[in-house]
C-alpha cells in the first residue's frame, strides 16, 4: 500500500470539524449554597457553620475538574453579628468562602438598599440584581449577569430576586425608588441577549418555586439550570423540565449543593444532570482563617447575646414557637390576642438553657410591636385561628410594625390600624417574659 493511500484511508477515517463540535461534550459542576442567613456557627444540632462550609467547598472543588461556586441569596440577617452591625461583617466574612456569584435576597433589603450597594462594593465577586432597576433600567448592584468562562465553557449567570419583594417581604421604603421588575419577563429578555455569548445559562434566582422557577424550566428554553433561594427546606430531589433543571440546597449553611453536569457544546444545553446535597457537619473540620473571623466578631457580641435567660424541657420550633411567641406578646402587652407571622420564627429554641441568642436568632429583625383595638367580626383569619372569637367583642391585639405595615400580604387585607406602637423591640419583650417564665414552655 502507498503512502498516498495509506494517508487517504486515515483521512476517510478522521472525524470532520462538523463531527467534532457534535461530539463535544465538557463537564461543568456547580456547587451550590442559599440562605445562609449569618449563621456563623453550627446549629444546636451540631450542622451547618461558615468555617465547615469553607472546608467543604475546597474539598469539592478539588474533586471536580471544572467548578462554579454560587450563592443564591439571604447570606444576611439571621444572628447577631448581622443584626447588630447591619451585614457588614457577614459580607466581609463571605469572601473567604469562594464564591464566583452570588444574587442578592429579600433579607438584604432589610437594612435599606443603601446598605444591599455597599454589600456589592465589599464583594469580591459578582452580585447580581437583573431585575432590581432604576426607571434608567441601571440595576442596583451595576450588574444584571456575569459571564465566567471555565473549562472552555462560557457560563451565563443572571442573578434575580422575588418579583413581589416590595410590599410583601420588604417594606417599600426599604427599596423605593427601586423597581423589582417581573423575574420571567426579565430572565428571557436577558437570555436572549446572552444566547449567543454563551454556552450555558444559569439563573440564580431567590425567587419562588411554582411561579417562577417552574415557569422559567418551561417558558425559557434558553435556560438550562437554575440555582434556586428563599425557601430553607431544599428540594427533595432536582427539578428537571425536558433537561433543564433545577436545584435547591438547605438553608443556614446546613448543605452544600453539588450539580454535576455534562454540556453539550454544540447544542448549548445539558446532555446530563446528577445533584447531591452534602450534609455540612463535624466531617469537616473548620478552616482556620474562617473560623478566625468569626471567632473575632462574635466576641463583640458575647457578652450581649451569651447571657441564660431561662430553660426549656423540650426543643421548641416551627408552629408551636410562634404560638409561644404569641403568647409572649400579649402577656407583656396585656393584650387579649398577639399575632407573629410564620416568616418571623427564624430559629429554634434548643432544649436545656436559653440564652438571649436564641431569641436574637429567632427574631434578628428590628421589629417593634404596635396595638390596635378591633371587633371581633373585624379581626382577619390568621389573628383569629385557633380562638374562639365573638363578633361584637372588642379585642386588643398586638402584632409587629412589619406585619401591620404589610397587612395586605400577611392578612389578605388592608385597614386595620395599629395606633399605638409600644417602642419596645420584639425580641427584647419575648426576652423579658421568658426571664420572668424561667422554664418553657
Amino acid at each position: 500500500m502507498t503512502r498516498r493511500l495509506l494517508l487517504c484511508l486515515l483521512a476517510g477515517l478522521a472525524p470532520t470539524p462538523a463531527q467534532n463540535a457534535a461530539q463535544d461534550v465538557r463537564p461543568l459542576t456547580i456547587l451550590h449554597s442559599n440562605d445562609l442567613h449569618a449563621h456563623l456557627l453550627p446549629n444546636d444540632l451540631d450542622r451547618g457553620g461558615f468555617a465547615r462550609l469553607a472546608t467543604a467547598v475546597r474539598e469539592e472543588k478539588r474533586n471536580c475538574a471544572t467548578c462554579l461556586y454560587l450563592n443564591a441569596g439571604d447570606l444576611v440577617q439571621g444572628t447577631p453579628v448581622s443584626t447588630i452591625y447591619h451585614g457588614v461583617p457577614v459580607y466581609q466574612i463571605a469572601n473567604l468562602l469562594g464564591f464566583d456569584a452570588a444574587t442578592i435576597g429579600n433579607h438584604e433589603f432589610d437594612y435599606g438598599w443603601k446598605r444591599v450597594r455597599e454589600f456589592g462594593r465589599i464583594a469580591r465577586y459578582p452580585l447580581l440584581s437583573a431585575n432590581v432597576a432604576d426607571s434608567n433600567g441601571a440595576t442596583l448592584t451595576g450588574k444584571s449577569y456575569v459571564i465566567k468562562s471555565v473549562g472552555g465553557i462560557r457560563v451565563a449567570i443572571i442573578g434575580v430576586v422575588l418579583g413581589d419583594l416590595s410590599g410583601t417581604y420588604v417594606t417599600p421604603d426599604k427599596v423605593e425608588p427601586w423597581r423589582v421588575l417581573p423575574v420571567v419577563e426579565t430572565v428571557r429578555k436577558y437570555a436572549q441577549e446572552l444566547r449567543d455569548r454563551s454556552d450555558l445559562i444559569v439563573v440564580l434566582g431567590h425567587i419562588h418555586d411554582q411561579e417562577e422557577v417552574d415557569a422559567i424550566l418551561h417558558q425559557v428554553p434558553e435556560v438550562s439550570v437554575v440555582v434556586v433561594g428563599h425557601n430553607h427546606n431544599g428540594y427533595p430531589e432536582m427539578k428537571n423540565v425536558d433537561g433543564r433543571v433545577a436545584v435547591l440546597a438547605h438553608g443556614y449553611g446546613t448543605e452544600l449543593g453539588r450539580l454535576d453536569l455534562k454540556v453539550d457544546m454544540a447544542g448549548k444545553k445539558l446532555q446530563s444532570a446528577e445533584w447531591k446535597r452534602i450534609p455540612i457537619d463535624a466531617k469537616f473540620q473548620a478552616e482556620v482563617k474562617v473560623a478566625h473571623e468569626i471567632t473575632g466578631w462574635e466576641a463583640k457580641v458575647s457578652k450581649i447575646v451569651d447571657v441564660p435567660i431561662g430553660e426549656s424541657k423540650k426543643r421548641l420550633e416551627g408552629h408551636e414557637l410562634q404560638l409561644l411567641l404569641e403568647q409572649a406578646l400579649a402577656d407583656e402587652t396585656k393584650s387579649d390576642l398577639a399575632f407573629v407571622n410564620r416568616g418571623g420564627v427564624r430559629d429554634v429554641i434548643p432544649e436545656g438553657r436559653v440564652l438571649a441568642r436564641a431569641v436574637w436568632n429567632i427574631q434578628p429583625f428590628d421589629n417593634m410591636v404596635v396595638i390596635g383595638t378591633f371587633k371581633g367580626s373585624e379581626l382577619p383569619p390568621a389573628i383569629r385561628e385557633g380562638h374562639t372569637i365573638e363578633p361584637d367583642r372588642e379585642y386588643k391585639v398586638a402584632t409587629l410594625d412589619f406585619v401591620a405595615t404589610n397587612q395586605a400580604a400577611q392578612f389578605k387585607t388592608t385597614g386595620l390600624k395599629f395606633p399605638l406602637n409600644t417602642g419596645i423591640l420584639a425580641r427584647d419583650m419575648v426576652i423579658s417574659w421568658i426571664r420572668k417564665r424561667r422554664l418553657l414552655p
